[in-house]
């Protein structure tokens, strides 16, 4: 029964600081896509209420149990109207972009920051000061991993909109109307683990660089 109970609150702990950091790398993600629309013009996401840092208008159901299971995920699209924009092809870019981007910096940020509590907590990772080394070093991961994996260029994934603004116009709406099989085909992809290799390969080459700087 002890065992039992000990892997329950092991559970409950992993829960504690993973939740938190899951909610907090979708949020960031999909505000830096609507700020950054905004900042080019377009109403739409702030309209929509999705400048806001509030989770629950941000979370995809789906997506956030792939980010809970699997490491990487997707919420739900910022709506934007790539009209507003001087370039609309390039606007998207930019939109899309954005949401990796700052992943990557949060994700930087917090690898310096889970370094510099471990050492100054002489590697003891207990009570308070445990706890936000232990959130630091998941969410530095997680973000990471959202990043990588949005960048891949498959609708509706960030990195499709980057690689529709170098296509061809006539190439342009015949791809992003594939969006809407896009996540039925990554779902496959991530329950099948055929992202699993690629995926933890580029992440542990980012790790592997940013700890080069702060070590």
């Amino acid at each position: 029964m002890n065992s039992q109970w000990h892997i329950v609150w092991e559970q409950i702990r992993i829960l504690i600081y993973s939740v938190p950091a899951t909610l907090l790398a979708i949020v960031v993600h999909e505000a830096a896509h609507g700020l950054v629309s905004h900042w080019m013009g377009d109403p739409t996401p702030k309209r929509d209420g999705r400048l806001s840092l509030n989770p629950l208008r941000h979370l995809d159901l789906v997506g956030t149990v792939c980010m809970v299971a699997f490491h990487v995920g997707w919420a739900k699209p910022v709506k934007v109207n790539p009209w507003y924009y001087r370039n609309p092809k390039w606007g998207m870019a930019l939109t899309a972009l954005a949401g990796p981007v700052v992943n990557l910096i949060m994700s930087f940020l917090a690898l310096g920051a889970f370094v510099g509590l471990y050492y100054l907590n002489n590697g003891v990772v207990e009570g308070f000061v445990g706890y936000w080394i232990m959130f630091l070093d998941y969410f530095a991961i997680l973000s990471l991993g959202l990043a990588i994996f949005n960048l891949i260029p498959i609708p509706p994934l960030d990195g499709s909109k980057v690689l529709g603004a170098l296509l061809p116009e006539r190439w342009y709406f015949t791809f992003m109307s594939f969006e809407q099989y896009g996540s039925v085909l990554m779902i496959a992809l991530l329950y099948f683990g055929v992202l699993d290799v690629p995926l933890e390969a580029v992440r542990s080459w980012f790790i592997d660089i940013m700890m080069n700087v702060w070590i």
